[in-house]
């Protein structure tokens, strides 16, 4: 018998990642689906994110590290994360 989880609260945490390795990394989270506003652009290549210190990770062509992880370029700016679900229920 599965246990019913309560639903999670609309606010998103001041840092999130999309790396399963990260400490920040929150898979139901990801599972909702989370947009990203950069400078008041729609960005879709997001890898990380931070609002407080107002940078973003976007992954850069199909280039991989050392660890096998996607090339990443750290970005400042205006981050205003979202839940794309929500958005999607407004329309």
């Amino acid at each position: 018998m599965m246990m019913e989880l309560p639903p999670m609260a609309d606010t998103l945490p001041d840092r999130l990642s999309t790396n399963p390795d990260s400490p920040y990394f929150n898979a139901p989270l990801l599972e909702r689906g989370v947009g990203i506003r950069f400078n008041g652009e729609e960005k879709n290549n997001v890898d990380e994110y931070c609002v407080s210190e107002g940078w973003v990770r976007v992954i850069v062509g199909k280039a991989l590290d050392r660890k096998g992880h996607p090339m990443t370029i750290k970005l400042q700016g205006k981050v205003e994360p979202y839940i794309r679900e929500a958005d999607a229920e407004a329309e």
